[in-house]
């Protein structure tokens, strides 16, 4: 699910990594954001509004919305849309109360 050939642009993809989902092992670059490798992954909903729990998928793609928070090794409320992908970090759906995004 990723551009792999463009007329304009060139991807200088960085080195393959893992990540953990939810518990499930992904692959992703260095260099790139978790949330563009979860989409890459097929992985579209993010999190759930609030109130109705309608899903929640990549939005602004630059931190200012609430659209991609998610639970990073340990911490809650982080942008994936703008946080870059470490080898063996864990995300997490976020739930519960307490935190911005449920």
């Amino acid at each position: 699910m990723r551009i792999e050939n463009h007329p304009i642009l060139s991807f200088n993809r960085g080195k393959t990594l893992s990540f953990f989902f939810n518990g499930e092992e992904i692959k992703g670059y260095s260099g790139e954001t978790i949330a563009a490798a979860l989409h890459a992954a097929g992985i579209k909903v993010l999190s759930h509004s609030h109130e109705f729990h309608h899903p929640r998928g990549l939005f602004c793609a630059i931190g200012n919305c609430s659209s991609c928070l998610m639970v990073v090794d340990g911490q809650p409320n982080v942008r994936v849309c703008v946080e870059k992908l470490r080898e063996g970090m864990r995300v997490e759906t976020q739930k519960g109360k307490g935190c911005l995004a449920q």
